[in-house]
């Protein structure tokens, strides 16, 4: 069978044919694989992506769990140290208040001593003028020649004299 202008169609269908045959071979012997290939790429990528994002989220609800957890140590902190200041404002009242009673006590037996010794103090003065006014009154009965006042001055004046020096 001899078409005009040289057509062969026996030919042409034995191409189409062949190539049938060829695109048939290439598509069961690189397409299909390489395609199941690529899906399964994809489909490890699409997990890989998952995965992240599952983690992403995780660790953006840890990150917030650990921000709630800074912020109430933060607020536990600052209520131990208001706590701790209260204590040392209480303790310090205490040792102010401690130390005015002691300050009392000790201005109070301060007191008292000093009473004491200026008692004391009186007590001998009074005990001196009375040794003294008796040797007056002794020397005065005893040397009765000239006058007694001024021997009185004079014994006073001696006395006076021993005790300043």
């Amino acid at each position: 069978m001899n078409i005009p202008l040289n057509i062969d169609w026996q030919q042409i269908l034995l191409h189409l044919f062949n190539f049938a045959i060829l695109a048939g071979g290439l598509y069961l012997l690189l397409y299909k694989p390489v395609r199941q290939f690529m899906e399964k790429r994809e489909a490890h990528y699409r997990e890989m992506e998952e995965a992240a994002a599952q983690r992403k989220a995780e660790a953006e609800q840890l990150k917030a769990d650990y921000e709630a957890k800074l912020q109430q140590a933060e607020v536990e902190i600052r209520e131990r140290q208001e706590e701790a200041r209260k204590a040392i404002q209480a303790s310090t009242q205490q040792q102010l208040e401690e130390a005015r009673q002691q300050a009392e006590e000790i201005l109070t037996s301060a007191r008292a001593a000093a009473e004491r010794s200026r008692e004391k103090a009186i007590e001998a003065s009074k005990q001196e003028l009375q040794d003294l006014a008796i040797s007056v009154a002794e020397k005065l009965v005893l040397s009765s020649d000239g006058d007694t006042f001024d021997q009185f001055l004079d014994l006073a004046e001696r006395k006076g004299g021993n005790e300043q020096s």
